[in-house]
């Protein structure tokens, strides 16, 4: 089990999702902004090393505009020593990463064009993965899609575009319940008709239960993944006082936390928080978890 947290650090001092207006676009703007943003990510890898976060979920926007027609840049050859390097890295170092493309990212739209795009957009994602010579355990999270006036057509649209998928997406694809259209329940079910797996977020859940008591999910979940597939993953959050339903919390509830602990010690899967002070939360909720002996840190004792 590990634990992680998405996309930036807020205490390093940069970010690996700097990007630009696509008016801007050069391939020379194009490749220092990629340069610094490896640079970023890799600074990430480290502190998070340091500090025992094994999870970490890496950002969409490392290359901006990769699904684009606009890039032209060769930039898996360009910085494929980079990626080789980070690669290794996450591999000596027991992490486990992530990616979790955009909304807009819709394989089960009606609208052809939206398809054909979220699927340029998935190879994207699959090409930074193999690059870094990640292996099925790097996983790329989605969202079920749209409605779209026919719940019940649009699961068939999306099991459809999935069968016609590239494998090599496919090694890759696990969907997560979301907090309006698409419960765990739902979920499960695509996943008996595709083998796809299925991510649990606790805090989509807790809005959009789809008559799931959440002590049951973990271990339904769980069994969709394989072992190629590595340790089931989770996202959890909780509510932010105050705020519209279904904000996340700005800093770990450490009870709920405690809770959602005991909730899924059956499956003692990798945990990414989905808290708005990243790894502040996550270095507590690390604390909060020591107890467990399947916590995987990469740091020695004492």
């Amino acid at each position: 089990m590990r634990i992680g947290y998405p996309c930036i650090n807020r205490s390093i001092g940069c970010s690996p999702a700097r990007t630009f207006r696509l008016a801007s676009y050069t391939d020379e703007r194009l490749r220092q902004t990629v340069d610094a943003n490896l640079a970023c990510l890799e600074k990430i890898f480290r502190y998070n090393t340091l500090h025992g976060l094994l999870f970490f979920r890496i950002t969409s926007d490392l290359i901006p505009f990769a699904s684009h027609p606009v890039c032209r840049f060769p930039w898996q050859e360009h910085f494929s020593p980079v990626f080789a390097r980070l690669g290794n890295y996450i591999r000596s170092h027991q992490f486990r990463v992530s990616l979790h493309p955009d909304q807009f990212v819709l394989i089960n739209s009606p609208d052809s064009g939206i398809v054909d795009r979220s699927i340029g957009e998935l190879r994207y994602h699959v090409d930074l993965l193999e690059l870094m010579g990640l292996d099925a355990t790097a996983k790329i999270q989605i969202h079920v899609g749209g409605i779209y006036g026919n719940k019940a057509a649009s699961i068939e649209r999306f099991v459809g575009v999935y069968a016609t998928l590239e494998e090599r997406i496919r090694r890759h694809l696990v969907i997560e319940n979301d907090d309006r259209l698409y419960s765990p329940a739902d979920c499960l079910s695509i996943h008996d008709t595709t083998g796809i797996p299925v991510v649990f977020d606790v805090f989509h859940h807790s809005i959009n239960s789809g008559g799931l008591a959440s002590e049951d999910i973990p271990e339904q979940v769980a069994e969709t993944w394989k072992r190629k597939d590595g340790v089931p993953m989770v996202d959890y959050s909780s509510q932010q006082p105050g705020r519209r339903k279904g904000a996340h919390a700005e800093h770990v509830d450490t009870d709920d936390f405690g809770r959602f602990l005991e909730e899924i010690t059956p499956v003692n899967p990798d945990i990414m928080l989905e808290i708005k002070d990243k790894e502040k939360s996550a270095l507590i909720a690390l604390e909060l978890a020591h107890h467990n002996p399947r916590l995987l840190t990469g740091l020695l004792p004492g």
